[in-house]
């Protein structure tokens, strides 16, 4: 099963809302998901970002690939340098 960390879309019309999930890449954008490492709210920008760092690190070893927005949000976070760091002691 091929693994995706990306956004799931929440909030109302014109007010919108995400949640960082891990999902099987075959299943909707809003569907089904295996498991929620945090939120992002882009009208407050980083400020409201909460990213469990434990969870995102743990399923990136496993081989989850982020997206693209959710790879730069971690790169903003400083996740995806503590992943780089970890892979270069490997």
């Amino acid at each position: 099963m091929a693994t995706k960390i990306r956004l799931k879309r929440m909030g109302s019309k014109k007010r919108p809302f995400y949640r960082i999930v891990v999902a099987d890449s075959r299943s909707p954008r809003d569907g089904r998901f295996i498991e929620q490492i945090g939120s992002y709210d882009p009208i407050h920008g980083l400020e409201k970002t909460k990213i469990d760092e434990e969870k995102a690190i743990e399923w990136l070893n496993k081989g989850a690939q982020p997206t693209d927005t959710v790879k730069s949000l971690f790169k903003k976070a400083g996740i995806w340098e503590k992943i780089k760091g970890q892979k270069e002691v490997q």
